[in-house]
């Protein structure tokens, strides 16, 4: 049987069932490769509209790098080939299967299978981060990829290394029965969109979902639409988008990427096209260009605009938009997400089960926050497909082989799981490869824990748990499930030229804290202790608060204290990551100086020494992060959270020198009483805010899974004992003494009913600590102005 007739056949089946279908061609790479030009002839593909994601030159396909798969969101193909011979990204394949249309064929070039879980390729190398080498990277995620190929319908198998005939393993073919065409959706009674919208709808679920977001014309509400890959939710919030702007409503749409969100502006562009309402941007000429020149920006006749803006800056939504659309709301996280609460009508899309985003970080614990808002909240489910049939066999395989769909145990296995009640019931466990591969279910709940909690685990981890050389995994389990998870990365041991290389501006694969502290810090010394990352860490959210995060950390530390000369962890800072971090024992060391694109946030990185050699690195360190950290907020963090510099400093094992001089002494001495003026000289509080708030350094106020709350009040306490100030006394000495803010800016933002009284409200707070760290000359100036 030839690959032609092969792959005639899946065609045929594939178009008949509007579902997609797998070929598979082992062997060599350039036998591969023309072997799937043969399975496109069979499906009569123009070559010109196949896309080829590979490195291989020369192919009549289109090609995208495997690195730049995140192109094809967004994107369909009836036909798809995926080069697996230089580099299996699993990102890349799930990219792949995610962008084949129904009736469409994926073809999978691959090396022959019995031996390609021992081969080592291009994605396998950046598995081995130094001192690691490649032939140190297992081969597990490809040895259960080869299996679940072989094992699933719907993907055929062809060794096309074989001498004569190819030999086909298995053809794919799963001989449906017929079936029925769907009836065509109904439009709702009472729409308040236009007929046209509705008409553009392809399923029942689509116009379900675009009859809730016409309640974005109205301030107040909130509309969720959650579905799987390929239901057509951005389609619906691009129908809605255009809809709205055809009404003259602002409509901002954010996403991690904008190619993430091209449907909602095909979509949109569309309705608006079609109502002759597009309102184009003039041309060299001065005439009006068909819908403008800006992708990411589409103008109606009535005034209303369909914008996009990255999400840091959706955040804090510029020009104070009418609605705002997010699509893939899963992929953010739920810090950013709250800051878009403050919109007058928003909308969350987002992907149940997919490698753009998964977390639980938006289904349970947003979703708490948004109940607690005062939207009037619509939900929305979307289960019909729409670019392939309803149980189409290479979904079915692709969620399975990446674990798409994998997520922790359910709430009643593990609810009863509590330290303090039964800590005999808790045991900790080491799983390696082998345990996980044997195992499915737990591979599911390991994997499908890291996945719920947070919103950056794609596929690719999937293949670093089961192969990477420096990755561990640790667990906790309560009746053989897992309640807590942490990803551990072993970094730093570097040989002396690897370290020369990094100071140099070298960048050294996987070793992200030795960098940081190497190249951006000028340490050349950094990289030589051997460290363990945290990568990730996860608890399961029906046992939070109950001290389980804290209680992993505590036996990872205890298990590898003698192996290793720190801990460390790196991740966007928040107040309450800053003070569960801090109860663990890891001390603050850097922030970084830009927001991360997707977060919206500065990053920490904070190590926790267990040697001598890491005490001397986490000391120096400190040390210098101290000194710094007042000059850094008043200019690249000058916009960083007040309570994440509160947290970020009370963090902080290290003790800043004030070296004020007498004047500075009699300067702030002055400010208690009104005769002295912050504006005149800013230094000495700016060194006094920073020493204060290393000094009272604290770590209560965060459940011990790093799940507490600084909601912020006059009232609140910090619960250290320590403490001179109040939170809104503090938040006072950040923004104005660090950052710098104008005194408008910090009245308005604080509360204080005018300058003037933000002016005494910063001297009376400055005169506890004079008293707390002046000498007898600072006291004895002190009793002029009582």
């Amino acid at each position: 049987m030839t690959v032609g007739r092969v792959a005639a056949a899946l065609w045929e089946e594939a178009r008949a069932t509007n579902e997609r279908r797998l070929l598979v061609l082992s062997g060599d790479a350039s036998a591969t490769r023309d072997a799937a030009a043969t399975a496109l002839d069979a499906g009569d593909v123009d070559p010109s509209d196949v896309t080829y994601v590979g490195d291989a030159d020369g192919t009549p396909w289109e090609r995208v790098p495997p690195a730049r798969a995140g192109d094809l969101l967004g994107t369909t193909h009836a036909a798809l080939v995926l080069d697996c011979h230089e580099e299996c990204r699993p990102n890349a394949l799930g990219r792949a299967v995610g962008a084949v249309d129904g009736g469409g064929l994926l073809v999978l070039c691959v090396p022959p299978l019995d031996e390609w879980p021992d081969r080592r390729d291009a994605f396998d190398e950046s598995l081995a981060v130094p001192p690691f080498d490649a032939s140190e990277v297992a081969g597990n995620f490809r040895t259960r990829l080869v299996e679940l190929l072989r094992a699933h319908p719907g993907i055929a198998v062809v060794d096309v290394d074989e001498s004569g005939d190819p030999n086909v393993e298995k053809t794919g073919l799963t001989d449906p029965a017929p079936r029925v065409p769907p009836d065509p959706p109904a439009v709702p009674d009472d729409p308040i969109f236009p007929l046209d919208v509705y008409e553009r709808c392809l399923t029942d679920d689509q116009v379900t979902a675009v009859h809730a977001l016409e309640a974005l014309g109205e301030p107040g509400e909130a509309v969720v639409v959650e579905a799987d890959r390929g239901r057509g939710k951005s389609s619906a919030g691009g129908l809605a988008a255009g809809a709205l702007a055809l009404a003259g409503r602002d409509v901002l749409v954010t996403a991690p990427q904008y190619r993430s969100a091209a449907e909602v502006f095909a979509r949109a562009r569309e309705v608006l096209a079609s109502a002759g309402a597009l309102r184009g941007e003039p041309d060299e000429d001065g005439d009006e260009s068909d819908g403008g020149r800006d992708p990411e920006l589409l103008r109606a006749d009535s005034g209303g605009r369909v914008r996009f803006e990255r999400p840091a800056a959706a955040a804090d939504l510029p020009e104070d938009p009418d609605a705002v659309l997010v699509d893939e709301a899963a992929a953010l996280p739920v810090r950013l997400l709250e800051r878009l609460l403050a919109a007058p009508a928003v909308a969350f899309t987002t992907t149940i089960h997919g490698y753009e985003g998964a977390g639980r970080g938006f289904s349970v614990r947003f979703r708490d926050r948004l109940a607690e808002s005062d939207f009037e909240i619509r939900d929305v489910s979307m289960t019909d497909p729409i670019r392939y049939a309803a149980g189409d066999p290479v979904e079915v395989w692709a969620f399975r082989a990446l674990l798409l769909d994998a997520g922790p145990a359910v709430d009643p296995l593990v609810a009863d799981a509590d330290p303090d009640e039964d800590p005999d019931s808790i045991a900790y466990r080491a799983f390696d490869a082998g345990d996980l591969l044997a195992d499915e279910h737990l591979l599911r709940e390991v994997f499908g824990l890291l996945v719920a909690a947070h919103y950056q685990t794609e596929p690719d981890d999937l293949a670093r748990v089961l192969d990477a050389p420096n990755v561990a995994v640790r667990a906790l389990t309560y009746e053989g499930h897992v309640v807590s998870v942490a990803l551990l990365a072993r970094e730093g041991n570097l040989p002396a030229d690897l370290r020369a290389h990094m100071y140099e501006g070298g960048r050294v694969r996987g070793n992200m804290i030795p960098d940081v502290l190497t190249s951006q810090l000028r340490d050349e010394a950094a990289a030589e202790p051997e460290g363990l990352r945290v990568l990730r860490i996860a608890t399961h959210h029906a046992v939070r608060s109950r001290g389980l995060g804290s209680r992993l950390l505590s036996h990872v530390r205890e298990e590898f204290a003698a192996s290793v000369d720190w801990l460390g962890t790196g991740y966007g800072a928040t107040p309450e990551l800053l003070r569960f971090w801090r109860a663990n024992g890891f001390d603050t060391v850097h922030l970084s100086t830009t927001r991360n694109e997707s977060s919206g946030e500065y990053s920490a990185v904070m190590l926790a020494p267990t040697s001598d050699a890491g005490r001397a690195l986490a000391d120096r360190h400190g040390r210098w992060f101290v000194d710094r950290v007042g000059a850094m907020c008043s200019d690249p963090l000058d916009d960083m959270d007040p309570d994440v510099v509160r947290a970020a400093l009370r963090s902080v094992d290290a003790t800043p020198a004030l070296s004020l001089s007498e004047w500075e002494w009699r300067l702030l001495v002055g400010m208690t009483g009104g005769a002295g003026i912050f504006d005149t000289s800013p230094r000495p509080l700016r060194r006094l805010t920073v020493r204060y708030l290393a000094d009272v350094g604290g770590a209560a106020g965060a459940d011990a899974d790093g799940h507490g709350s600084d909601e912020g009040g006059d009232d609140e306490d910090d619960g250290d004992g320590e403490s001179l100030l109040t939170p809104k006394q503090e938040r006072l000495f950040v923004r104005k003494a660090l950052q710098g803010h104008s005194w408008e800016r910090v009245t308005a933002e604080l509360g204080y009913h005018s300058d003037g009284q933000c002016m005494r409200a910063l001297g009376e707070a400055v005169r506890p600590l004079l008293s707390r760290f002046g000498d007898a000359n600072v006291e004895a100036e002190l009793e002029r102005f009582e």
